[in-house]
Order: C-alpha cells, then sequence, then structure tokens
C-alpha cells in the first residue's frame, strides 16, 4: 500500500549507528525528519548528511530531530562518517538507520517487495528509489514526503522552510502561499470568517477577494 500524507508513519526497530532504535518511541513528543540514501560512501549522498550535520541545530531549536538512512549496514554507515567529516566539515552527530535487509526501504514503499532480501551486491542505480525526504509529526502522522533523483542534491533549506510553515500551520488556522518563508504575511483559513480574521488580527486583516484573505503571521 502506498504512503500519503497524513498515513501514520511506519513503525521498525533498525539498527543505527547510536544503536538500536524503536522508530515511534525515538521521535517521542518530537517532530521527526527521515531522510534516506541508496548506497554509503556516494558523492551527492555525502554532501547531504554533510549539510544536514550543518543544520542540525536549525533543527533542534524547531523541536525536530533528524535520522539518516541508507541500506548498508550501520557499521558501513559509521565508516562513511569519517569520509562526511572530513570531507564536509560537519560531523555526524544524529543516527543513521542501516537497512540490509532493505526492510525499511520496502516499508516505506521506497523499494519494491521484490527487491530482495540483502543489499549485498546491489548498486545506487538499483536503489534510486531510496531518495525520499519524509517529515513526521509528534502524533507519528507523514506531513511532508519528497523523492529526489539520485543526480540532484537535495535543498535543505527548503526542507526548513516548509518544516516552518507545517509547524505554523498546526499550530494556527492559517496557510502559507507560494514562495513564502518565515516573517511573510499568511493566507488565512477558509474555516475562518471575515468577521473572525478581523477580530484576531485586526491590524493586518486583509480581503483579497471572497476568498483570498491576508493576515501578519501569527506569533
Amino acid at each position: 500500500m502506498s504512503l500519503r500524507i497524513n498515513d501514520e508513519a511506519p513503525n521498525f526497530t533498525a539498527e543505527t549507528t547510536q544503536g538500536t532504535i524503536d522508530f515511534h518511541e525515538w521521535i517521542g513528543d518530537n517532530w521527526a525528519i527521515l531522510f534516506s540514501h541508496p548506497k554509503d560512501f556516494t558523492p551527492v549522498c555525502t554532501t547531504e548528511l554533510g549539510t544536514m550535520a550543518g543544520l542540525e541545530g536549525e533543527f533542534q531549536k524547531r523541536g525536530t530531530k533528524i535520522i539518516g538512512l541508507s541500506v548498508d549496514p550501520a557499521s558501513s554507515h559509521a565508516k562513511w562518517a569519517i569520509d562526511i567529516e572530513e570531507t564536509q566539515g560537519h560531523k555526524v552527530n544524529y543516527p543513521m538507520i542501516g537497512d540490509p535487509e532493505l526492510k525499511v526501504a520496502k516499508l516505506y514503499n521506497m523499494l519494491p517487495a521484490d527487491a530482495g532480501n540483502t543489499s549485498e551486491g546491489r548498486t545506487p542505480a538499483g536503489n534510486a528509489a531510496v531518495r525520499t525526504v519524509f517529515v513526521i509529526g509528534p502524533d507519528k502522522k507523514i506531513k511532508l514526503m519528497l523523492a529526489y533523483p539520485m543526480s540532484t542534491g537535495r535543498n535543505f533549506d527548503e526542507i526548513i522552510r516548509v518544516l516552518d510553515s507545517i509547524q505554523l500551520t498546526t499550530k494556527h488556522k492559517v496557510s502559507t502561499p507560494a514562495n513564502w518563508k518565515n516573517g511573510d504575511n499568511v493566507i488565512l483559513a477558509g474555516t475562518v470568517s471575515d468577521e473572525e480574521g478581523q477580530k484576531l488580527y485586526p491590524d493586518s486583516f486583509k480581503k483579497i477577494n471572497s476568498y483570498i484573505r491576508t493576515v501578519a503571521q501569527p506569533k
């Protein structure tokens, strides 16, 4: 069954570079980002893991834990982490999931059920679909899925932007417009009447037309 937005993120137990975890227990009451990779010691993924290591503090400010996944064993990830720090300048302090039997990749629909049961002998091209970002809420529901081709490094500033939007719109009755950045005006939810919007945001309520009303970003 394919995963969709608002589905519960499938739970699993797996070995990581920081020991065995139960995924839902590991998330706890936090937000979480799971980002996956088709193979250890690949160049684009090395830059991505290093970039996330450098941004870990930004995610911590947002109450968000980050965890990587690659289909190779956790013992291989530990060796890869040395290369990541040496070439990217950031130490990987977050856990990296080992998935040598492809169980998590299949559970998250990144590989088909008939993909086999071992990462041994597989090439990055054969695992090309294992390049997805999942944003998961404290309720363990999937809030975002983004899949990337192997040749395109992920833009983690965009992941932070989307995380800011999701957290804001979870707390307040608003949506964020195209190209929104933290601090920009937002769109009032359709469930909020003009009268309620004017009462909630008297200094910034603006009616563009019958269905577009903007207000300043709520604090």
